[in-house]
């Protein structure tokens, strides 16, 4: 199962990404959890402490390893596109409660459309994670799929917009899906989170096809404690954990 899970920020895709790598992991498999998100904070939603996610060295700031495996430095303009990645994932995630986690981090560039080491081995670690056949990889990314190439988003198994109650939020799932179409991509699933009761649910059937609607998850005070202690919302919320499980089997019909 490959599965990228999007939505805009604060609709809880954080809490949900973190609450299936957990389910899977429960099931004895193997889970990497790829946090392409440059707000990174999945690595609280999985159970590390803050001084552990703090210690944690993105692979877009290790400055040696990009330089190694691109070929760039500061006497060489040129480097790699196609670099040799695929140990990284084994090498550089960081487990815990049985789910390995790769934080990407981000690159910062003076304007778009701009090619540099740092873009490319992102890239090529995010390409070569979709071949990780035995394993389960659940990406958390940012609105949008611009990160995925058209060789790597087709072979992925679910892409998943995390949605919540607003017009907003349901006009991100209509970009991200547009972004897909262009990718070659038909089948975008949405889950719709901090859902507070029928009249929610009413508004998202009225706007989400019924086919493209994986499920509920409703407003739960105990996901809000979690991300206030700084804990994972799988230890704090079984009924947001029954919720998940119930949108992964789901999930897992359809694969």
């Amino acid at each position: 199962m490959k599965v990228a899970i999007t939505g805009k920020g604060g609709v809880g895709k954080t809490t949900f990404a973190s609450t299936l790598c957990r389910l899977y992991a429960a099931e004895g498999r193997t889970v990497l959890a790829a946090d392409v998100d440059p707000d990174a904070n999945l690595g609280l939603a999985l159970g590390f402490s803050e001084e552990e996610v703090n210690a944690i060295v993105p692979i877009s700031k290790m400055r040696k390893l990009v330089e190694e495996r691109t070929g760039a430095n500061a006497a060489n303009k040129f480097f790699k596109l196609n670099p040799q990645v695929s140990d990284i994932p084994d090498t550089y995630a960081k487990e815990i409660n049985g789910v390995k986690l790769l934080v990407m981090g981000t690159v910062e560039t003076g304007g778009s459309g701009c090619v540099c080491p740092e873009h490319v081995m992102l890239k090529a670690i995010l390409s070569s994670l979709v071949f990780r056949k035995d394993d389960v990889v659940v990406m958390d990314m940012e609105a949008g799929l611009e990160h995925l190439g058209r060789g790597t988003a087709s072979m992925m198994d679910q892409f998943v917009v995390v949605i919540e109650p607003g017009a907003r939020s349901i006009q991100t799932y209509g970009k991200v899906k547009e972004l897909a179409a262009d990718l070659g991509i038909t089948k975008v699933r949405v889950v719709a989170n901090k859902v507070r009761g029928p009249e929610d649910e009413e508004f998202i059937r009225a706007r989400i096809p019924e086919e493209d609607l994986l499920g509920f998850i409703h407003y739960n005070a105990e996901v809000i404690d979690a991300d206030r202690n700084g804990k994972s919302p799988y230890d704090f919320s079984p009924a947001a954990v029954e919720e998940i499980r119930a949108i992964k089997a789901k999930m897992d019909a359809e694969k």
